[in-house]
């Protein structure tokens, strides 16, 4: 990217700069990145207006009419349906991908073998193998990334994970993770659809194994519902909650994967609701422990023991001293009666200039962020996994440095990624 130095040659030589990391572009004190987004709907709408304050140069999308709605916001920014066209024409120094689970990888990749920073939605991706490559090619090229998991930018988990860090309530070994919302448990039925005339859905398929034909759910959102693109609750709203354990605790990857409670596997749908255990073995002060994982409406059974106040979606992180019970944005250490003199911990942890702000400022800096891809990826591998547990229905023991299921060749299916003719990492 060094001919992109020269295109700025002023205002480099008249500010102060620093070497950005991984990139031989060179950014002055006030200048703005130049920004391609791909996915300008729904998540990504959101995450577009997360990045709003840089030069949005490109917009892409696969719905013609996504497009056109933000036409008049960014009138200057040109218009692609193939992210593979914007990212060979465009001079960007950094992309957001927003596109369906089935795309995250091959969108990424492309813009990483390009030298530019990316900020991509959770999953990280859809399969393991895709995780793992795309998480060393981001190693390897040094770029600054970032994981969408926007949660872990506010101030309630930061608390958190200070108590838990301090010993507030003792060693933890047993963590209970559970949400309410569900994609899944649905049928496609054998109806043939017509595609709307604004969506290339040829684009949309990207990378699939097959060409699977049309269906309203699969565009624009409920997509998440099915395995052909997707990994539903848990893939999705996991990475959002499991990531105060991992945080808290420094857990990384599991090495035993076991379905508790869950619906017999479908070869399409994801599960409506499903109740998953991950072991994690000990690593310096961290005891061994067990994660487990609910979605739908099974809940861990203090509350039914009447341990737990009236809670929504939450973490409960179980100590020898007590207990500590988490949400998004609140929080509070049990029992009540035990906690009523304890005086918490100064924080210690900054606040956050932002999810994407502190995306923004990593690339100018020269800085990192606090769930880039040596973070997110086995964040995102531990919600895959699960997933295979229960496709496969087998209690799975991890050897995640070779990424082999030990005794059950059968799963490898659903680690490895296979592309169709056109599309690779």
């Amino acid at each position: 990217m060094s001919n992109r130095i020269t295109r700025r040659q002023f205002a480099l030589q008249s500010a102060f700069t620093i070497l950005a990391a991984g990139s031989a572009r060179a950014y002055a004190a006030n200048e703005k990145l130049d920004i391609g987004i791909i996915g300008v709907a729904n998540r990504g709408k959101a995450n577009l207006n997360g990045v709003a304050s840089e030069n949005i140069v490109a917009l892409c999308d696969v719905d013609s009419n996504f497009l056109a709605h933000e036409s008049g916001r960014f009138p200057r920014a040109r218009h692609y349906a193939d992210f593979r066209r914007m990212i060979g024409r465009e001079k960007l120094d950094a992309l957001v991908v927003s596109t369906p689970d089935h795309t995250h990888a091959v969108a990424t990749a492309a813009g990483l073998h390009n030298g530019l920073h990316v900020y991509c939605e959770k999953p990280l991706t859809r399969t393991v193998t895709e995780c793992r490559a795309v998480t060393e090619l981001a190693r390897r090229k040094k770029l600054v990334t970032q994981m969408g998991t926007q949660i872990h930018a506010g101030e309630n988990y930061r608390r958190v994970v200070e108590l838990l860090r301090t010993g507030s309530i003792g060693k933890v070994k047993e963590v209970h993770v559970w949400v309410g919302g569900t994609f899944g448990g649905s049928s496609r039925g054998s109806a043939k659809h017509k595609i709307p005339a604004n969506l290339d859905y040829d684009l949309w398929l990207g990378p699939t194994r097959f060409q699977i034909p049309y269906h309203p759910t699969h565009h624009p959102f409920y997509w998440r519902q099915w395995w052909d693109f997707a990994g539903g609750t848990l893939a999705d709203l996991g990475c959002h909650h499991i990531d105060l354990s991992h945080w808290a605790l420094g857990l990384r990857h599991p090495n035993r994967i076991e379905v508790v409670h869950g619906p017999k596997p479908d070869a399409e749908a994801t599960p409506y609701s499903l109740v998953v255990d991950f072991h994690y073995e000990a690593h310096g002060k961290q005891p061994a422990t067990k994660l487990r994982w609910y979605h739908g409406e099974p809940r861990p059974p203090h509350f039914a023991e009447g341990l737990l106040p009236q809670w929504g979606n939450g973490s409960l992180f179980v100590g020898d001293k007590g207990m500590l019970l988490a949400g998004y944005d609140k929080h509070m250490l049990l029992p009540k009666n035990d906690f009523t003199d304890y005086e918490r911990p100064k924080p210690s942890i900054p606040r956050s200039l932002g999810h994407h702000r502190e995306w923004i400022h990593a690339i100018k800096t020269g800085g990192t962020t606090t769930c880039n891809f040596d973070y997110a990826g086995p964040l995102t591998e531990v919600v895959l996994l699960g997933n295979i547990a229960h496709r496969t229905g087998a209690r799975l023991e991890w050897k995640h440095g070779n990424m082999k299921l030990t005794g059950h060749p059968e799963a490898d299916e659903y680690i490895q990624h296979i592309y169709r003719a056109g599309w690779h990492l």
